[in-house]
């Protein structure tokens, strides 16, 4: 499964949140964050952070160690 900027970034607008507002929660850049959303980086406090901001999962086609811990938590 590839994870769907569109559907992450429609998902953003509706819940009233930024790339750069989310990337200053995750502690990582703006193009860290964006480069994540669209797949060409991987990177987990990105990605955390936006599971935690409730981002549906079926959109980020997580790596399979962050499944697992996900699950567990």
């Amino acid at each position: 499964m590839k994870r769907n900027a569109k559907e992450i970034k429609i998902w953003l607008l509706r819940k009233g949140l930024t790339i750069t507002g989310l990337a200053e929660m995750a502690g990582v850049s703006r193009p860290v964050l964006s480069h994540t959303i669209h797949g060409e980086r991987n990177n987990r406090r990105a990605l955390k952070a936006l599971v935690a901001a409730g981002c549906p999962k079926r959109f980020l086609a997580l790596p399979e160690d962050m499944k697992t811990r996900r699950e567990a938590l």
